[in-house]
C-alpha cells in the first residue's frame, strides 16, 4: 500500500512538472500573430497624400487639377463622392461650387487604381483674383 501511495505521488509529480513547464514556453505562432495583423492593417490601409494646384474642369464626381509634383508641372483627375467633404472660404460646401480657376488643396488616397478625393479645400477664390496684382512677367 505504502508502494502504490509513493508511485502515484510520483506519478502526480511528474505530470505536474511536465504541465508547469509546458505552460511557461512561449509558443512562437501566438506571439507573431499580434505583430503580423498590425501590419497586413497598415500595408490594406492607403495612405493620404495632397495635392495643391489649380482647378482646371470640375463637376459633381470629377475634379481636374493642374500644379506642381516635385517640381513639374503635373494634372491629377480626383473622383469626387458623397464622403469627399468640400470647404470653401472655410465652409462646408459642395462640389457644385467648385469652378475652374479655383485655387485648391485636396487630400486624397489611390482606391483601386483612382486618386479619390477625401477633401478638398477651396482658398480664397480663383488665381484670377488673387494674380491681379502682379506684373505680367510674372502670372503663369
Amino acid at each position: 500500500m505504502k508502494r502504490l501511495v509513493a508511485v502515484l505521488m510520483g506519478i502526480a509529480f511528474v505530470t505536474g512538472t511536465v504541465g508547469a513547464a509546458v505552460a511557461q514556453t512561449p509558443t512562437t505562432t501566438t506571439d507573431k500573430k499580434p505583430a503580423d495583423t498590425k501590419m497586413e492593417k497598415a500595408a490594406k490601409k492607403p495612405a493620404t497624400k495632397t495635392a495643391v494646384g489649380t482647378v482646371k474642369s470640375a463637376s459633381p464626381d470629377s475634379l481636374v487639377v493642374a500644379g506642381k509634383e516635385k517640381g513639374k508641372e503635373t494634372e491629377w483627375t480626383f473622383a469626387l463622392d458623397d464622403k469627399t467633404k468640400v470647404k470653401k472660404a472655410g465652409k462646408e460646401s459642395m462640389a457644385k461650387d467648385i469652378a475652374p480657376g479655383d485655387k485648391v488643396t485636396v487630400r486624397y488616397m489611390d482606391h483601386e487604381g483612382k486618386a479619390t478625393a477625401m477633401n478638398v479645400s477651396v482658398s480664397g477664390g480663383s488665381m484670377k483674383k488673387a494674380d491681379s496684382g502682379k506684373p505680367a512677367a510674372e502670372k503663369k
